[in-house]
């Protein structure tokens, strides 16, 4: 069961869903591949989880019952592929989650998103160009252009350093990583019914004067609706009794790297560390790995289960 990444509200889908470009990896196996595209686009963890289990049904009633079922997604999909397992965890086998942030969803809005978005605005106050009321004004522009903030980051060095260390998100990504936070801010503003996360008493640090920057960092009361469908769908918990094989690129401009103990953390908290196997970091870029490397990962998913077996399926 392939589950694709973010997909953009607005995109184009005048063809059919288009083969994922590591679908052949699993298929060399001797494994089916079934992937939807979704009913809706952009923050559609609402929608992956039934959208997919509906699939995987039809797949199952179509062609009979496999003999394994593995959940695999890259980006966002490994969201949806962890949150798969922990959900529907009776009817898989394991789950490979490569690329992924693998933090619950109310932490990937406030320490992910927000957080930079709140910080870029105090040191550079004209790089989103936001009307008076910040990011929740309903007035702001659903996009921001990457080339106006990086203009004004040129502008100050000393305190894009600061983002940069305390983000832990490389300069020259730091444009493209902000316009895509603000994207998926504003198109889950709108999902949602309001901001989702809730600063208004955040105690921030690492961002040089903590003091000042805490007494002028805008605060955003959030949208109790908001907060509360951030947290109520596929709000990753760590509780997987299926085998679990994360991969991610040692330097990843989308994915900081002060999230890979999150959910180590949370499988830890449940008592089910032996379950996840987490690979060591290779390469650099967003989800670049050869197929080769996916087809290792995924052999390495495989061992786990025939080595510790597998579990009677309902």
């Amino acid at each position: 069961m392939l589950m694709h990444g973010y997909e953009p509200v607005g995109m184009p889908r005048n063809k059919a869903w288009q083969q994922n470009e590591l679908t052949p990896v699993f298929l060399a196996k001797g494994y089916a591949v079934a992937a939807s595209a979704f009913s809706k686009q952009g923050w559609a963890v609402a929608e992956a989880l039934p959208d997919t289990e509906q699939l995987r049904e039809h797949f199952s009633s179509t062609y009979g019952k496999p003999k394994k079922t593995f959940a695999f997604g890259p980006s966002l999909g490994r969201h949806f592929a962890l949150a798969t397992v922990e959900t529907h965890g009776k009817s898989y086998d394991g789950a490979l989650s490569i690329c992924g942030v693998n933090v619950p969803a109310s932490v990937i809005f406030d320490e992910g998103i927000v957080t930079p978005l709140v910080a870029l605005d105090y040191f550079f106050p004209d790089a989103l160009m936001l009307p008076k009321d910040g990011l929740i004004d309903a007035s702001a522009p659903p996009m921001v252009d990457p080339q106006v903030i990086e203009t004004a980051l040129a502008r100050n060095e000393v305190n894009a350093l600061i983002l940069v260390e305390r983000l832990e998100i490389p300069r020259a990504a730091l444009p493209g990583a902000m316009m895509l936070n603000y994207m998926v801010l504003k198109e889950v503003q709108n999902r949602a019914g309001g901001h989702p996360v809730d600063n208004t008493n955040t105690s921030y640090s690492g961002f040089g004067d903590d003091a000042a920057f805490n007494k002028g960092v805008k605060r955003y009361a959030g949208a109790p609706a908001a907060i509360d469908y951030i947290a109520g769908n596929a709000n990753l918990t760590g509780r997987i009794d299926d085998q679990v094989v994360l991969l991610a690129n040692q330097i990843d401009q989308t994915i900081p790297p002060r999230f890979a103990k999150h959910y180590p953390a949370l499988v830890s908290s449940t008592a089910k560390s032996e379950q996840l196997l987490i690979l060591p970091s290779i390469g650099e870029g967003h989800c670049n790995f050869t197929p080769e490397q996916v087809s290792g990962a995924f052999d390495a998913l495989l061992e786990r289960v025939e080595k510790h077996g597998v579990s009677e399926k309902n």
